[in-house]
């Protein structure tokens, strides 16, 4: 750990902001890992719904409120003091936490949908808050380190939600009770830490709230897209979370069906993808240095592509099963070389898509109007929850109507991945060069 990681971990200005960002992802990946292991082994009942169908509406109702809400999400963060909105948020979440509970002992699957659609209104609401709050509280040099231990807090706390989620839920023989408690105890830490964020300055006193959410939306799209460096940085992000969300939601599927392992393996392939997007953190913000640059995002544009084609090879190195049996962690690693060039693939796909986030996020915190920085990060969830949406539905087409196989899906993702970063990647320097 760098000294200068060091000094910001130890700061009173960053540190509970950064431990209750980790609790609140944290908790949405114990919850959402929860459901998709619930759902893909069986423990509710599904009716006729087919398991990758339902893993992508999943997806698509915890990213939904996104694009409802992000807009007037943004509003609410430029107008009202920061700090305690986010712990009015983080009681929020409490709530969330006892309704998800009351699905899990019912076992009713739609309950359980509806507390996945309230946690992702409440990540609406936090996102623009935790992004915008950034620059407030480092100054521009600790930028690019704050996004990056920002970006690699949040993948560790994925990691560890799902990994937890898939532990729990393993091992709790039936029970409900196991993963109810985690999530609401999760949930008491978040609030707990938000308790220490210093109070922030208001940012736009005199804004006045617009509740109608499709009206603001479409307001604050026209802003960002009045900023052409902006804009090109938002997209630029939301194909990250495109190919992210495309390939994350099918891993569960993937272990299942190609891997033939049970949902512990299943959290093995996860923690390999997020232990990648930690390492690929901390590579970038070492080789990109304290200014603020992009110099990264093409090494990383090209790993996202080159390395959705080396999963889908070793992929299909992998013979099918003879028994019904799914394989433990024990046995995973006693498989042969195509089960450990799966696993490469899944780190380098995360290392990439480390060097690809990180420096457009920091960007688009430096570049960003400081009255408007909240609004221009509502307005990034609102191209982001567009993009997820969308890779939920290109998901379900090409999974469910086509009937291609996982193998075909990331195959396209990593074609259509090379064509719009190229693009954007070399739009953005155009920008660059202008404003120079």
């Amino acid at each position: 750990m760098t000294q200068s990681t060091q000094h910001l971990l130890a700061s009173r200005r960053f540190l509970p902001m950064f431990a209750t960002q980790f609790f609140g992802a944290f908790n949405d990946n114990i919850y959402k890992y929860a459901l998709l292991m619930v759902f893909t082994y069986g423990w509710v009942d599904r009716g006729d719904i087919r398991i990758s169908t339902l893993n992508n509406i999943a997806a698509l109702l915890f990213i939904l409120p996104f694009f409802i809400f992000s807009a007037t999400a943004g509003q609410i963060a430029d107008r009202y003091e920061r700090a305690q909105l986010i712990r009015w948020l983080k009681i929020g979440e409490i709530s969330i936490m006892l309704i998800a509970t009351l699905g899990f002992f019912l076992g009713h699957l739609w309950l359980l949908l509806f507390a996945l659609f309230l946690t992702g209104t409440q990540a609406t609401f936090f996102g623009p808050i935790k992004y915008a709050i950034l620059p407030d509280i480092l100054n521009e040099r600790e930028l690019m380190m704050g996004n990056a231990m920002f970006q690699s807090g949040t993948s560790l706390a994925i990691l560890l939600g799902m990994v937890i989620g898939g532990i729990v839920i393993s091992f709790s023989a039936g029970s409900m009770w196991w993963i109810s408690l985690t999530i609401i105890f999760v949930a008491i830490l978040g609030y707990l830490s938000s308790r220490l964020i210093l109070p922030q300055k208001i940012a736009d006193p005199a804004l006045i709230v617009n509740w109608n959410f499709f009206a603001t939306s479409w307001q604050i799209l026209k802003l960002s897209y009045g900023l052409p460096l902006i804009f090109l940085i938002l997209l630029g992000n939301s194909w990250y979370w495109f190919y992210g969300a495309t390939v994350i939601t099918q891993i569960p599927q993937m272990t299942e069906q190609y891997l033939h392992g049970n949902e512990n393996v299943s959290s093995v392939v996860l923690t390999f993808f997020s232990v990648g997007i930690v390492i690929g953190s901390a590579i970038c913000k070492k080789l990109s240095g304290e200014q603020v640059n992009i110099k990264m995002v093409p090494f990383g544009a090209i790993g996202l592509t080159i390395f959705a084609f080396y999963l889908s090879w070793a992929l299909s190195l992998i013979p099918a099963s003879n028994t019904q049996d799914y394989l433990g962690i024990t046995d995973i690693f006693q498989q042969g070389l195509s089960y450990y060039h799966v696993f490469a693939a899944v780190v380098l796909l995360g290392i990439s898509g480390g060097f690809y986030i990180v420096p457009l996020y920091a960007m688009m915190q430096a570049k960003s109007p400081e009255s408007h920085r909240a609004r221009i990060v509502a307005a990034n969830n609102i191209y982001n929850a567009i993009f997820m949406v969308t890779a939920a539905i290109f998901s379900i087409v090409i999974l469910s109507f086509l009937h291609l196989s996982l193998l075909h899906l990331f195959i396209i993702s990593g074609i259509l991945s090379a064509l719009i970063t190229g693009i954007l990647i070399y739009k953005i320097r155009l920008q660059l060069n202008i404003q120079h």
